[in-house]
């Protein structure tokens, strides 16, 4: 028996894609994917092993391509300075700026990219990393929260000069629990307001002037 024609990778994650936003996970079948990508079920499963390796290596793909975004931003910011606090402020205004960068990274990559941003607000990571799974795929969606982590105490130490779990987690509610509940329904919704951007900015602000708890004591 021949082996199915190898279909383009992207083609195929395009497809799964654009099923997941347009109708939700559950649509995305074999066959449906097969007709949405003019490809062969065998072609699907000899390019990806599963339909759930599918949907992994899609969020994946997407979530690094917003990640490098994030700490593009963010990097570049930081190498703009100014560093020191300006008259009145306890806190670097770079890394200030940096943690507004990046809270705000969410509504920029939608603008840019909004079915890929849908994509990434309509199914989370831990739904796509399943035991289903390929080892390989899975293994490069552990290694976006690496990269995330990384980031957060970048600017943990920008801001605070703390790299400690209590600032990075204060720069977690910043960055990816407040975008999370003010940008998210926005993004599936298929439209961030300049308003609701405002109001994150606002928040984010409020929780980096309140800082993270001290460390305690020896």
């Amino acid at each position: 028996m021949p082996r199915p024609r190898v279909h383009a990778p992207d083609a195929l994650l395009d497809a799964a894609e654009e099923l997941i936003v347009e109708r939700g996970r559950a649509s995305l079948t074999v066959r449906a994917l097969a007709e949405r990508a003019g490809a062969s079920n065998g072609s699907i499963y000899h390019t990806f092993g599963s339909l759930e390796t599918v949907v992994g290596a899609a969020w994946q793909r997407r979530g690094r391509e917003f990640l490098a975004m994030q700490r593009g931003a963010v990097d570049e910011v930081l190498a703009a300075g100014p560093r020191r606090a300006p008259a009145g402020q306890s806190l670097p205004e770079g890394g200030r700026r940096a943690v507004l960068a990046a809270a705000d990274a969410p509504a920029r990559f939608a603008d840019q990219q909004p079915r890929a941003a849908r994509l990434l607000v309509t199914l989370r990571r831990d739904d796509v990393l399943t035991d289903a799974v390929a080892p390989a795929v899975a293994d490069r969606l552990r290694a976006l929260d690496a990269a995330l982590v990384d980031t957060l105490r970048l600017l943990a130490l920008a801001v605070w000069g703390r790299g400690d779990g209590a600032a990075v987690d204060a720069v977690t509610t910043c960055v990816v629990r407040l975008p999370g509940a003010m940008l998210f329904p926005e993004i599936r919704a298929g439209r961030v307001r300049p308003h609701t951007r405002a109001q994150l900015a606002a928040a984010v602000g409020a929780v980096l002037d309140c800082g993270p708890p001290p460390r305690p004591q020896p």
